[in-house]
């Protein structure tokens, strides 16, 4: 069945503003949102990373324990410059993650996800570690890396220059090849939007010297290709002072997956970050919420219909396009998470 949890990730904001601490953010996740899934992202949220205390490790079971909370998945990074003299090499990359999956089986963790860009033989060289500690490794398919080859994209410029697309046939072979259940997905739900946020397209405006030009990209991004877009809002709106990675984002009309590639991934999935820009009311609808520039109502279709059994956490972004307007301005990530809870419910038949 599919399960709720939360990335804290979602509560970075109120974390900064010390409104809510590491145990204020999974008392909200058990008594605002009812459910039990807690995924953090290990620097965030553990002091002292990659050595915390055993005060702090005795202190976060206790704390999981009181509100009887699963730790799902712990997201770990790869800062291949960490030793600032040389790029990290596969070696020492896997002996990084091999730390990482030791540390998540201490805090109780399932699951920790790496990201798209960790090469495929690094995370073979952790299979042996990830059985010994029956921690998965799960590979994070995240916009634009697309579901299978051929998907709906096609890279060009900017990080879309480094989509490998067989990146989720690889990691399936390679779990085929050494007969392990210790690999795995985990898909984000960024790879079903099809707009650009509400949000987003807000900040791009606040920021352009002519918000004329973010409406006519909007209104013209489908017909053209992303090299087109650039060079003809140039044509159109000189001096229009939206950077090229901000005309990408609002040249955004379709997906980098069909909701339908999920249903032969199911299987393999070992969690699903549940990505999310800004909850809305639906209009008729008082106290149903959608985010209106991804499509949950489809993919969530098919995780019923062919029984994922794991958890969606959500992942709140939408306070990184809302940060420039002081705070006074500041977006309720709390209200947000509850929002986006009760659509999963709604999408899930909870």
């Amino acid at each position: 069945m599919i399960k709720r949890g939360v990335s804290l990730y979602s509560y970075q904001q109120s974390q900064f503003f010390k409104k809510l601490d590491l145990k204020g953010q999974i008392r909200e996740v058990r008594e605002g949102l009812g459910t039990d899934g807690i995924e953090i992202i290990d620097e965030a949220a553990i002091p002292h990373y990659p050595f915390p205390s055993e005060e702090f490790i005795y202190d976060w079971h206790s704390y999981m324990a009181r509100y009887r909370m699963k730790a799902v998945t712990m997201d770990v990074y790869m800062d291949v410059h960490q030793f600032r003299d040389h790029v990290m090499t596969h070696e020492e990359a896997a002996e990084h993650l091999k730390q990482d999956i030791m540390l998540a089986h201490k805090l109780g963790f399932r699951n920790v996800r790496t990201l798209v860009l960790v090469p495929t033989d690094v995370i073979e060289m952790c299979i042996p570690t990830a059985e010994k500690y029956d921690v998965r490794i799960g590979k994070e398919i995240h916009a634009p890396w697309p579901i299978k080859p051929g998907g709906q994209i096609k890279a060009q410029k900017g990080m879309a220059a480094v989509v490998n697309f067989r990146m989720v046939d690889e990691l399936l072979e390679l779990k085929e090849r050494t007969h392990t259940d210790h690999i795995g997905l985990v898909p984000d739900f960024g790879i079903f939007q099809y707009r650009p946020s509400e949000v987003a397209i807000d900040y791009v405006k606040r920021h352009a010297k002519n918000p004329d030009a973010v409406d006519w990209i909007l209104e013209n991004a489908a017909n053209y290709s992303h090299d087109e877009i650039l060079t003809l809002v140039d044509e159109k709106f000189p001096g229009h002072g939206i950077p090229g990675s901000d005309v990408e984002r609002m040249a955004t009309h379709e997906s980098s997956a069909k909701p339908e590639d999920i249903i032969d991934i199911i299987p393999h999935i070992i969690s699903i970050h549940g990505k999310f820009y800004n909850m809305t009311e639906i209009p008729g609808q008082p106290g149903h919420y959608e985010d209106k520039c991804i499509d949950y109502e489809t993919p969530m279709k098919y995780l019923r219909q062919y029984g994922y059994d794991g958890y969606i956490d959500s992942e709140f972004e939408g306070q990184r396009d809302q940060q420039d307007r002081g705070v006074e301005h500041l977006v309720d990530e709390v209200e947000q998470v509850r929002r986006h809870h009760e659509m999963l419910r709604r999408l899930s038949g909870e």
